[in-house]
């Protein structure tokens, strides 16, 4: 199982634009994603959709408020 850990805005921002992570808004309802969606976010159900398709080493940051 991967590691879970916690990481600043700031490291978030710097993988982000790199191409290195994947942001992924923690919110099934599409109402709560909108309201609380971040530069670069996707959403859950947009996230599930893709999960097939990624590595196993693709690298995944959650977020919820």
């Amino acid at each position: 199982m991967a590691q879970v850990s916690r990481v600043t805005p700031e490291e978030t921002n710097q993988k982000l634009q790199a191409g290195k992570a994947l942001l992924v808004c923690a919110y099934d309802s599409e109402d709560q994603f909108r309201s609380m969606q971040l530069a670069g976010a996707i959403s859950l159900p947009e996230f599930r959709a893709k999960l097939p398709a990624l590595s196993k080493d693709q690298e995944m940051v959650f977020y919820c408020a």
